[in-house]
């Protein structure tokens, strides 16, 4: 009896585990280095560096504000990683090139993408995509 109430509690504890929390058990901090593109067809590829560090992010690239990195806080919920971005910024440029907001993340072995759809039918049509692996 006590061996079939085991098994019944490994059960319901392997079925309560969810992919959302498997993706934030599966992250891990550090640096990745990769590259970022916006999607529009020929568009430039940026090779940046982004590193985590408890819940703070910091990040460097090869083309100035494309993509616009700096340093903030991230937090991860299930498949979504949303950056809040601390820095001033002017207004030069495309503030939609700035790495803030709810992004789709997914991880397969050492590589973090994670990726922003624009795609709408009152908007611009574009997708920025971020391609990282762990250093």
């Amino acid at each position: 009896m006590r061996a079939i109430l085991n098994i019944l509690f490994f059960l319901l504890m392997f079925s309560s585990c969810s992919e959302d929390g498997q993706l934030e058990q599966k992250f891990q901090e550090g640096t990745f280095t990769g590259t970022f593109q916006r999607d529009l067809g020929d568009s430039e590829i940026a090779n940046i560096t982004l590193t985590f560090a408890g819940n703070r992010w910091s990040g460097t690239g090869d083309y100035p504000k494309y993509p616009a990195l700096c340093r903030g806080t991230y937090s991860i919920n299930g498949n979504k990683i949303t950056f809040q971005n601390e820095c001033a910024w002017t207004a030069e440029f495309d503030w939609t090139l700035i790495l803030s907001g709810e992004y789709n993340l997914t991880k397969t072995g050492s590589v973090l993408e994670f990726s922003r759809d624009y795609r709408s039918a009152n908007s611009d049509t574009y997708i920025d995509q971020y391609r990282l692996t762990k250093d």
